[in-house]
Formats: C-alpha cells, sequence, structure tokens
C-alpha cells in the first residue's frame, strides 16, 4: 500500500510546511523517497529497527555512529491495517521533533488508507464495467459475467431489468455521477456502469416491477438534484441474462421513440409503438404511403393529442387548447379523407399505426428519398 507514488507526495508536502528532510522507508527498510535525492535506494538501519520491533526509535547525535545510514532524528512505524508497511523518517534533534511527529505519522496513515479505499472503488468500478461489458456483447460473454461477479462477491438473481439513463446536462465527474447513481439504486442492488460518456446503464436484479418503477424515480430525482438533466428508460422483467443484449437495445429505441419532455420512460408503455419500429423498413414505408395523405398528414398531431388522450374529446380539446366544434370537425375530415373513424377502437388503431410508420419512415430515410416511391 505505501508506494513511491504516495511517499514522495508525503515528503514534498511535509517537508515544505516542517523545513525538515523527511525520508520514508518501505517494508524492508530501504528509502523510497526523501529530501535528499541521493539516499533513495539506501537501507536506512533505523527504520530496520522499526520494523523488527513496531515502536518508534529516536537516534541522537550520539547514537548515529551506531546506526547504519542513519541521521539525527525520529523514525516512526507507518501502520496500515494492523500490521507495519514502512517507517516515516524526520531528520532533526528528536526532542524537538516529539510535538509533531505522531500528527506526519497519522497524516501518512490517513492518506494510505485513501489511496488504498479510492483504488479498490477503481478496481470495483472496472471490474462493473467489464461486466456490462460481456454482457451486452452479441452473444453475451456470460462466463466472463460469472468470473466478474464471483469477484464482487455478488450472486446476480433474477427477476433482471436492464435500465439507460441517458445524460443531457451535467456539471460533475463520471464518479462522482456513478457513485450518486450507485448511492440511490444500492449497491448490492445493480451494477452500474457508463457505456459513452453521456450514457449509463443500470443491470438490476432480483426486483419487482414495482420496485423498479420506485426506484428508478429516486434515481431521476436524485440527479436532478444534482443539477443533472436527464432521460430514463427501463425493460421488462426478464429471468435470463442472455437477454441484457435485447433489453439494452429496447431502452435506447424506447428513448428514441418517446417525446423529449418524459423524463421515465418504461420500455412496456412504448412496445406496441416499438414493434413498427422493429419491422422491415420496406413494409413500413408500404403502410404508410397507402395510408398518410394529406388530410391525415395535416392533422396528424391532432390525431396523436387524441390517441394520448384515449379517445377523449373533451380532453383532447382541453390539451390543444381547442374549441370543441373545431375538434369534433377535424376528427369528421379525417374520417371523410381516409375512411378511418378516428373514435373508433380498430379505426383508431389503424390510424396509429399509420403515424407510426410515417415516424419511423422519416427517421429511416431522408425525406427525398421517400417522395414518389411506389408502395
Amino acid at each position: 500500500m505505501l508506494t513511491r507514488e504516495i511517499a514522495s507526495i508525503i515528503v514534498k508536502e511535509t517537508s515544505i510546511r516542517l523545513n525538515r528532510n523527511i525520508n520514508i522507508m518501505d517494508d524492508k527498510g530501504v528509502i523510497i523517497a526523501s529530501g535528499n535525492s541521493a539516499r533513495i535506494g539506501d537501507i536506512h538501519e533505523g527504520a530496520l529497527a522499526v520494523l523488527r520491533t513496531g515502536e518508534t526509535i529516536s537516534i541522537t547525535k550520539e547514537d548515529v555512529e551506531n546506526w547504519k545510514g542513519a541521521m539525527p532524528g525520529i523514525n516512526l512505524p507507518i501502520q496500515f491495517q494492523d500490521r507495519v508497511v514502512g517507517v516515516i523518517g524526520i531528520t532533526g534533534n528528536p526532542k524537538e521533533l516529539q510535538e509533531f511527529a505522531g500528527l506526519v505519522k497519522m497524516t501518512t496513515e490517513v492518506l494510505i488508507k485513501q489511496e488504498y479505499i479510492s483504488s479498490q472503488m477503481e478496481w470495483k468500478q472496472r471490474t462493473k464495467e467489464r461486466i456490462i461489458e460481456d454482457l451486452l456483447k452479441t452473444p453475451p460473454s456470460l462466463a466472463h459475467v460469472e468470473r466478474g461477479l464471483a469477484l464482487l462477491g455478488i450472486h446476480f438473481i433474477p427477476p433482471f431489468t436492464a435500465c439507460v439513463i441517458q445524460i443531457e446536462e451535467r456539471d460533475i465527474s463520471n464518479t462522482v455521477l456513478l457513485r450518486r447513481v450507485e448511492q440511490l439504486i444500492g449497491e448490492r442492488e445493480g451494477i452500474i456502469s457508463l457505456i459513452n460518456i453521456n450514457r449509463i446503464f443500470i443491470a438490476f436484479q432480483k426486483m419487482s416491477s414495482v420496485d423498479i418503477e420506485k426506484k428508478v424515480m429516486k434515481v431521476v430525482a436524485g440527479l436532478e438534484n444534482m443539477g443533472v438533466v436527464c432521460r430514463l428508460s427501463y425493460s421488462s422483467p426478464f429471468h435470463n441474462m442472455a437477454e441484457f443484449n435485447t433489453s439494452y437495445l429496447d431502452c435506447d429505441l424506447a428513448l428514441d421513440i418517446s417525446g423529449k419532455d418524459e423524463k421515465i420512460i418504461p420500455f412496456s408503455k412504448v412496445e406496441s409503438k416499438a414493434l413498427i419500429f422493429k419491422i422491415e423498413l420496406a413494409e413500413a414505408n408500404k403502410f404508410s404511403k397507402r395510408l398518410m395523405n394529406k388530410p391525415l398528414e395535416k392533422y396528424a398531431d391532432t390525431l396523436q393529442v387524441f390517441f394520448d388522450n384515449n379517445l377523449n374529446i373533451h380532453a383532447t380539446a382541453a390539451a390543444m387548447f381547442l374549441h370543441r366544434n373545431t375538434l369534433v370537425y377535424r376528427l369528421s375530415k379525417i374520417q371523410e379523407e381516409t375512411g378511418f373513424d378516428p373514435k373508433v377502437f380498430y379505426d383508431a388503431l389503424t390510424l396509429q399505426l399509420a403515424l407510426w410508420t410515417t415516424e419511423k419512415t422519416r427517421k429511416t430515410i431522408p425525406p427525398a428519398e421517400t417522395e414518389g416511391k411506389d408502395g
């Protein structure tokens, strides 16, 4: 845990503040950092004694000749997880050093602990990233996934749910972002990873649909409190880990075909529309061109709001700030020009499919290419 990098930082910062030479020795008594660079690599006899006894050793001017490679000063054990991992030596009169030597030792041990925690967090996050990477492969590398889960001490239990968070705006680092999301979902509830600079993937385990709904609402609210603007989609529950890849694609599609003002999108809510976006483009284009005439295109927005409001004329008129009679006139024109009555379920379904296939076609084919094609 006591690396040359940490030792160099401690020596540099402490030497400046105390105006004293500092030496740091590893668990073999070798000087690995010093204010006097010429001493790096030397064996420090005083450090060897500290490593043997675990006790602080002071060396006075009179004692120097008895300690090879040592100078007057105080040498203190650096402890981590109940063992001595190195020694810190401060050059000078031991009596003068007593009052702050303990503080230097404590600071050194705190830095080592922080570095250890940081390295553990980095290791865990890299392992999680590899697990997510393997889950999303086609086909998934389930043997690698199981090994990664074993390293983390996690037993992944169905039902599983895939979740994607698309970050629109943020002013926080990746580390802070991931840590906050993990706090919000609970470390054992799922595995999270950034899969690109502004997209987080969460593999949830052992949670019901009701619990998932509560959890994702908590995540979005928690991120918004940090000034993060995001949209989130999540899959329907499944029981086979091999389905994470297709469930991720479902989440991606849900984000793509939903309104930008929708913050949380369950795939189940848009599944019927998603089916249209999964069919062959040629079939979608054929259906769209057959039904999407000019009157229907003219009133497409009205029709979609009507469908979104469950074919309720009063609610639709209120949502669009229209007089009821104006809305009724538009619906009548649609029936007159298309032969499909938007107020009748099966006719409404056909018209909804026409809107969706047209949206799919326009997302996929530039407008100039869709014009003049035979159906």
